[in-house]
């Protein structure tokens, strides 16, 4: 996973335009209009060949006239809309009068072009529809992070949980959840100040990124003093060696005492029977029972559900 500090927002997207008419000389058209204006673009001739396209690659828009045989430009903007809801669409017609402006941006539809249309007119509106996407873009990004320690927050680890579980069962590999907590927090905000414990769990975050893999492990900050890292295609003994490496880590901060960390793991188990949220609530409940184990017992632990035969049970700073 790819950290973006909270003040650094994401980079623009890189734009890939869809070009969809079965007329040749405005494919052509097109085709020298994105050129011009440095877009990435395929082509299509019609609907169902832009359902081939939108499948085998990604797409940030679609152009598309609405009357083509096969599949016309509304049943395409139904398809990308239902499919890929992600995708923007610009409608461009010859027919105002059967399918008009409010038509098309009901179905969907971000913007519609009249044939026979300018070039400027073609830049000014492919080019707002490119800054909306972007602003969406960086909102989501501020509402899915932690602005105290960079990580994605709460709202994020909820939506990632929902995605990652699934997608793991169906492609059948495993999928983790660690749970963590500052032992003895309270005592040390009330000792050294808030501002310390700010600094506290800023490094919190930065080790949390440095010990997991990159593009892979997820990280999260749930709010105060707890954290949480979804780990899929890992064995269970990778995932016992990433909370052992977390906790050596921790443990070489100079100024952190009198507090540590404690760990609670467990391996999404799929019930027959149960919904999808259920399982995951189990997960959740499993993963935050065997944290509050290790804290019942001193703190400074990694504690594993029983859905893990193995790293057990383990006192910190074990290097693995």
């Amino acid at each position: 996973m790819t950290i973006l500090l909270h003040n650094e927002l994401p980079p623009e997207m890189n734009t890939r335009i869809l070009l969809v008419d079965d007329d040749p000389f405005i494919i052509e058209m097109l085709k020298s209009a994105m050129t011009a204006l440095g877009h990435a673009f395929d082509t299509a001739t019609d609907g169902e060949e832009a359902k081939v396209k939108l499948k085998q690659s990604e797409f940030t828009m679609v152009l598309t006239d609405l009357t083509m045989p096969r599949c016309d430009g509304m049943e395409l903007l139904k398809h990308v809309k239902e499919e890929y809801p992600q995708i923007e669409v610009i409608v461009i017609t010859g027919h105002a009068e059967i399918h008009g402006f409010t038509d098309v941006v009901r179905a969907g539809a971000s913007d519609f072009i009249t044939k026979p249309f300018g070039m400027d007119e073609l830049e000014a509106k492919v080019s707002r529809v490119i800054r909306e996407q972007n602003l969406i873009r960086k909102l989501e990004h501020l509402s899915m992070c932690d602005m105290l320690t960079d990580l994605y927050n709460r709202r994020c680890f909820e939506m990632k949980l929902h995605e990652e579980v699934p997608r793991a069962h169906r492609q059948g590999y495993p999928v983790y959840l660690a749970l963590l907590d500052v032992d003895r927090f309270k005592e040390y905000n009330d000792q050294y100040g808030h501002q310390a414990g700010d600094r506290v769990l800023q490094g919190i975050g930065s080790i949390l990124v440095q010990c997991t893999r990159e593009n892979v492990d997820w990280c999260f900050r749930f709010g105060g003093d707890e954290f949480a890292l979804i780990i899929p295609y890992a064995t269970v003994a990778q995932v016992g060696q990433i909370a052992d490496r977390i906790q050596a880590r921790y443990g070489q901060e100079p100024g952190y005492a009198p507090t540590s960390l404690s760990i609670g793991l467990a391996q999404f188990i799929r019930r027959s029977g149960a919904s999808w949220s259920e399982d995951i609530a189990d997960l959740v409940a499993r993963a935050d029972k065997a944290l509050y184990s290790g804290k019942e017992q001193g703190g400074k632990r990694v504690i594993a559900d029983s859905s893990l035969s193995c790293p057990g049970e383990s006192d910190a700073g074990t290097d693995p």
